[in-house]
């Protein structure tokens, strides 16, 4: 499936993009700038941007906790999602939520989840609005490989199944959850199976091929939107921890090395290269432009205000001038 030479470069651009983010929120972590916790999808960076390059505007989509590649694929506001990590009344959630619960209605995402699996369900009630309206648009769900082992992932792919909902469920399996290996926490080798158990097709990808990511995905969205819900694993692996609390004495370094040594941005490079689409200096170009939009982003979020203090009760259930009348007379918040 040809791509134009802007979609290709915008691809390219998002990846990098990614990458770049994922590399300074770690380094802003360890400088003190970002607290509480964060989980980075080094490694895993053709899944979120090649699916969501093969979307329309209008779909909608549910985020992993380690979400940050699926939100700048969506077209997410890289300003916006640096402020939120780092506190600040600008972020997606005026900095209250922090990186796991980024969320954009305007580009259709409808927000990451720091329960596992939390995300799933909810993009089935996506699917179901979408069906009753006779949109024709469909929800992606992404979550990890563990899990496809909670209740709710069985439970919403059934459900979807039932009522031939237009949701495509994309697995992320870096192969592990937490610390546990696949082989370890499911009897099966190839999580796309446990698609027919509930009737529907499931694939399993080269996770790292964000040209086969994207085309496979065109062909899940048409496929969901004519005959229901599809199950698309895809296989990759994450270059950093599981969270930055994570010491990973559960893997080798031998392990990590022969992942990086097939870097979906190395990859992805490489093909841009051979096929002529872009010369060195022009992709070098991009990667440069990258590196300035998340220096741009880290110059917005650190000169942004914190959110004063007063304020942190609003958006929660009801009205700032309630709780005040409240905390005035004595109740306890």
């Amino acid at each position: 499936m040809k791509l134009s030479r802007e979609q290709y470069g915008d691809m390219y651009l998002k990846m990098i993009q990614t990458r770049t983010f994922e590399e300074t929120a770690a380094r802003l972590f360890a400088e003190g700038k970002i607290h509480g916790t964060a989980h980075f999808c080094v490694g895993e960076e053709a899944v979120g941007i090649g699916v969501c390059a093969a979307l329309e505007k209008e779909d909608m989509i549910t985020q992993t906790h380690r979400s940050h590649g699926q939100g700048i694929g969506k077209g997410m506001d890289i300003k916006k999602m640096m402020a939120e990590l780092l506190g600040r009344e600008t972020g997606y959630c005026k900095g209250k939520g922090g990186s796991m619960h980024i969320a954009d209605f305007s580009v259709g995402s409808l927000g990451a989840n720091g329960i596992v699996g939390g995300g799933i369900p909810i993009a089935v009630g996506a699917a179901l609005s979408q069906k009753y309206f006779k949109r024709p648009n469909i929800t992606v769900s992404f979550f990890g490989d563990g899990a496809s082992n909670q209740g709710a992932f069985h439970e919403s792919l059934n459900l979807a199944s039932v009522w031939h909902l237009p949701v495509l469920f994309v697995c992320t399996n870096n192969f592990y959850g937490m610390s546990t290996h696949i082989s370890r926490s499911m009897g099966i080798d190839d999580i796309s199976i446990r698609a027919s158990s509930y009737g529907m097709k499931g694939i399993t990808l080269d996770g790292n091929d964000i040209l086969l990511i994207y085309e496979e995905t065109k062909k899940a969205r048409d496929h969901v939107l004519a005959r229901g819900p599809m199950l698309m694993v895809l296989n990759t692996y994450r270059w950093m921890g599981h969270s930055k609390s994570d010491q990973q004495v559960y893997r080798t370094q031998e392990e990590v090395n022969r992942w990086k040594e097939k870097c979906p941005i190395k990859y992805f490079k490489e093909c841009l290269l051979e096929e002529k689409i872009f010369t060195l200096e022009e992709l070098e170009e991009v990667e440069k432009k990258a590196g300035e939009d998340i220096a741009a982003a880290v110059s917005f979020a650190e000169n942004s205000p914190e959110l004063p203090i007063e304020k942190i009760f609003d958006d929660v259930y009801a009205s700032g001038d309630m709780r005040t009348e409240k905390h005035k007379n004595g109740f306890v918040l």
